[in-house]
């Protein structure tokens, strides 16, 4: 029979890690970047932001539309770069700390 205080420790144990992980996520950055490089968008642990970067040559009224869309595309790859950081920040934090009850998958918790 498992240990309930135990448990119940080991899950306090974990919010309080994880509480301090999601603080910390603010300084984790991701960039994703689209067209060769010509746009880049740099994203932090918070999934916000934080700054965008494009080519001069794609500074023309007459890109507009392609500029819009190199912004998205970066944009996209950057959250899904700090999505993986996350996860692995996030799963550093709390490793070993949960027991290893079967059919109970914490892995995807993040």
């Amino acid at each position: 029979m498992f240990d309930f205080m135990n448990i119940m420790n080991k899950v306090k144990e974990a919010q309080a890690k994880i509480k301090e992980t999601q603080a910390k996520l603010v300084h984790l950055t991701a960039e994703g970047e689209a067209g060769a490089g010509m746009v880049k968008v740099f994203v932090n642990g918070e999934r916000r932001v934080i700054s965008i970067h494009m080519d001069d040559s794609l500074i023309n009224l007459a890109d507009k539309e392609m500029l819009r869309d190199l912004t998205v595309a970066a944009t996209n790859k950057a959250f899904e770069a700090i999505d993986v950081k996350i996860k692995e920040e996030m799963k550093s934090a709390t490793e070993g700390m949960m027991p290893n009850i079967p059919g109970m998958d914490l892995g995807n918790m993040f």
